[in-house]
This record gives C-alpha cells, sequence and structure tokens, in this order.
C-alpha cells in the first residue's frame, strides 16, 4: 500500500481528478441505524444535508478559536459528525476522548477539568450516570454549551444538569438518522414539575409536519404523528428501495416532488409554536439511544422450546427502564431456565435486546377486545440464575448488597452475574463509583 501511494501526487485533488465535479446531492457518509429488529440499516445522508445542520450549529455555538469540542461519541453514531467537523471548521480544538471515555463517569469529568472543554454532548442516559457520581461543580465551569440527544429527557436530568452546568447553555434536540442528525432544537430553560420537556423548534431549512392517519395537520395541542421534509432528509435506505418507499413519502405540502421522512414518533405543537415529543407511534422503545421493537423480541422467545406464548414490555425498575419478557408455558412442556433463555435469546439478537426479567404466567392478561392489558401484568422480579448461596465475607456482603441495590434484585447470590441480574455497561460504572 505505501509504495502505490508513493507514486500518486501529493497536490490537492481538483474537479478534474475526479469522474463528475461534486454536487451538493453527492453522498457524504453513510450511517448505520441501531435497527429495531438487531440489523441495522444503511443510511445514505448527502453534503446538502450535513453542511445545513453544520452551519446551523455553528450559529447557534458560535464556536471560536478558544473553545474545546470532547469527541466521545462512537462514529457509528451520527453526533459524531458534528463534534468532528464543527471544531475542526472553525479553528476550535478537537479533543478526543479514550475509547470507552464516555461512559466513566470520573473520566469525563477530569477531562472535562484538564482541557477545559466548552462544548460538549450527552445521551440523557449518560448524563444520568455522569450527575450520579457527584462531580465537582467547579469542574465542569469551563462549559458553555451542553447539547442533549439521542433519547427522550427527562425533568429530573434537565434540572441536574441545569444546577451541575450552572453557567452553560442547555440545548434539547431531537433528530433520527434519516434527517442528518438534528432537525428540531430547544435551548432550555427553567421547568416545572409537572411540564413536559420541549423537543423545540425546526432548525434552518427544515419542515416538521404533525399529521393524522390521512396525513392532514392537526390542530394545536392534539397528538399526531412527525414527519421531516426539507434540506437535512437523507437519500434514503442502503439497497433497501422498499422500505425507503415506506418511510420517505412524497409530500402533500410541496408541487416540487419534496418528500417527507415518516418518523414513527408522537408529538403535538404548543401555542408557543414549539414542539412536545410523546413517544413512540407505533410499538418500538429506546433504550439507552437503541430503538427496539419489542415484538421482535417476544417472537424470538416463542420460538424456543417450551414457551407458549410470550409478551415484551418496558418496566421502571430501579429508577431506569427495562425490558421484562411473560411467558406463558406450552401445555405439554415447561419453560427454560433464564440462563438457557438469555444463551438462547443471545444467538439471534444483540446484548441490549435481552430482557432484564423472565417472569412465568399461567397465561397472559387481556383485556375485553382480546389484546395484551398491560396494566394487569405483575411488577418484575429480579432474580439470579444460580441457587441462591448467602454471603459470608465482608466484600461478599458488600458486593450482594450493591449488587440489589443497584438492579433491584430480591436477593442477590455469591454466585449471580451483575449483567444476568440487569445490569448493563452504565450501570457497571455506577457499582464501580459505589
Amino acid at each position: 500500500v505505501l509504495d502505490a501511494l508513493s507514486i500518486l501526487s501529493a497536490a490537492s485533488v481538483t474537479d478534474a481528478d475526479r469522474p463528475t465535479q461534486l454536487r451538493p446531492h453527492n453522498l457524504a457518509y453513510l450511517i448505520y441505524t441501531s435497527g429495531s429488529t438487531g440489523r441495522p440499516k444503511g443510511v445514505g445522508v448527502h453534503h446538502q444535508g450535513m453542511l445545513n445542520h453544520v452551519a446551523w450549529m455553528q450559529s447557534t455555538l458560535m464556536l471560536s478559536a478558544d473553545d474545546a469540542v470532547l469527541q466521545k461519541t462512537a462514529v457509528t453514531f451520527d453526533v459524531s459528525v458534528w463534534e468532528i467537523l464543527l471544531p475542526l471548521l472553525h479553528g476550535s480544538a478537537l479533543v478526543l476522548a479514550r475509547v470507552g471515555g464516555q461512559k466513566d463517569s470520573e473520566y469525563l469529568s477530569e477531562v472535562i477539568r484538564q482541557r477545559q472543554i466548552t462544548i460538549i454532548n450527552f445521551v440523557p442516559s449518560m448524563l444520568e450516570e455522569l450527575l450520579v457520581s457527584g462531580p465537582k461543580r467547579k469542574d465542569m465551569q469551563s462549559v458553555r454549551h451542553v447539547v442533549i440527544s439521542g433519547e427522550a429527557l427527562g425533568h429530573a436530568t434537565l434540572v441536574g444538569t441545569q444546577e451541575l452546568f450552572w453557567h452553560a447553555r442547555v440545548w434539547n434536540t431531537y433528530g433520527p438518522a434519516e434527517a442528518s442528525d438534528d432537525v428540531t432544537c430547544w435551548g432550555s430553560t427553567p421547568v416545572p414539575q409537572d411540564a413536559a420537556i420541549s423537543i423545540g423548534a425546526p432548525i434552518w431549512n427544515t419542515q416538521i409536519h404533525i399529521l393524522d392517519l390521512s396525513l392532514r395537520p392537526v390542530p394545536i395541542g392534539v397528538w399526531g404523528e412527525l414527519y421531516i421534509a426539507g434540506a437535512g432528509l437523507a437519500r434514503g435506505y442502503v439497497n433497501q428501495p422498499a422500505l425507503t418507499a415506506e418511510r420517505f413519502i412524497a409530500s402533500p405540502f410541496s408541487s416540487e416532488g419534496q418528500r417527507m421522512y415518516r418518523s414513527g414518533d408522537l408529538a403535538r405543537w404548543t401555542d408557543a409554536g414549539i414542539l412536545e415529543f410523546g413517544g413512540r407511534a407505533d410499538e418500538q422503545v429506546k433504550i439507552r439511544g437503541f430503538r427496539i421493537e419489542p415484538g421482535e423480541i417476544a417472537s424470538a422467545l416463542s420460538s424456543i422450546e417450551g414457551i407458549g406464548q410470550a409478551a415484551v414490555v418496558l418496566r421502571e425498575v430501579a429508577g431506569e427502564r427495562r425490558l421484562i419478557a411473560y411467558l406463558t408455558p406450552q401445555a405439554s412442556g415447561s419453560i427454560p431456565e433464564a440462563s438457557v433463555l438469555r444463551q438462547r435469546l443471545g444467538e439471534s439478537l444483540p446484548e441490549y435486546m435481552i430482557p432484564a426479567a423472565f417472569m412465568q404466567l399461567e397465561a397472559l392478561p387481556l383485556t375485553s377486545s382480546g389484546k395484551l392489558d398491560r396494566r394487569a401484568l405483575p411488577d418484575p422480579e429480579i432474580s439470579g440464575d444460580s441457587a441462591y448461596v448467602p454471603p459470608e465475607t465482608a466484600s461478599e456482603i458488600l458486593l450482594c448488597r450493591l449488587f440489589a441495590e443497584l438492579t433491584a434484585a430480591r436477593q442477590v447470590s455469591i454466585d449471580d452475574n451483575f449483567f444476568s441480574l440487569g445490569g448493563h455497561s452504565l450501570l457497571a460504572m455506577r457499582l464501580v463509583s459505589r
């Protein structure tokens, strides 16, 4: 490879060296979404959308040579695009976090203090881990902008962020990978406890439509499905024309053949002209930044011998959202042990789609219309895979207590696996902190 490179010119590439001249609609990069089925979809994003977003961010954050941006998002996520390009385009310092550093709250606090970071992005779940670790406010005093994206922002997380970064502006953004990252933004202000947290208004050259099932705009204050149009819209899904045609549809509000993307999210306009986010219009859920279709997990469970019916729902456990599986046995069989279920699911699903607990029921509760009655499902019971062996030493007692506190397990054996109890990498960092 080095020999081949040595014979090439070191001069900058010109239009004459290209098969055709670069255009705004040319492909800039591919981003693979997390995918509701565990099989990521490639999204083609063009230069026009990418540059529109980066230019809007600069108008909002106003970077200069005095700024330092912490790049800590994996390049497989679209947030990394602006984390890298924005400081390079405007003469700011680009500080690269170490691999896995975004999950280490102590490391993040130290690098913010040492490198005087002024611009930083967080996914809410990672931000919550930072807040729990108890960083010092004085170590955060260099930060002047905190951008939050990727998940719905909770009230407690917003308040904690505003207190920790007391002199910084906090921005809550919304946008799927299918639309060049952010498409709406809200510069946060103090929010009453019972008020919804806004996702703001459209960014430059972007249109947001809140529509009913007939693609008609809904009135202000009424929930509808959120559609995105404008400069940031991606080309579509790579080598998936049918899926592209399903999600990227012709806009009834344009006479020039403009498309719009069906997000699958619920939203509504307020009287003030800003948007409130209402979760998914379909059954998808989002955990730690990953989009998940619980029906896919239930289908995988139903294919395992011994399981009759399966339902997977999102439940609040130990202060965080976790996937819980409810199972009924086949008439002539028995449900395998939880460890076996985890192993079997792991053969076809990624780790983040494995339920935190498996609850066995005689029958799934149904509504009068024959649908699953989620309200009638019992509270989850978190337990380990092994027979109970009580702790004896001081270290064992301490670890079993911490395991129980962080996972909400009713009883922890010294042989229990932290991750089998519902633990994950972010929760493990909290365990280390404890």
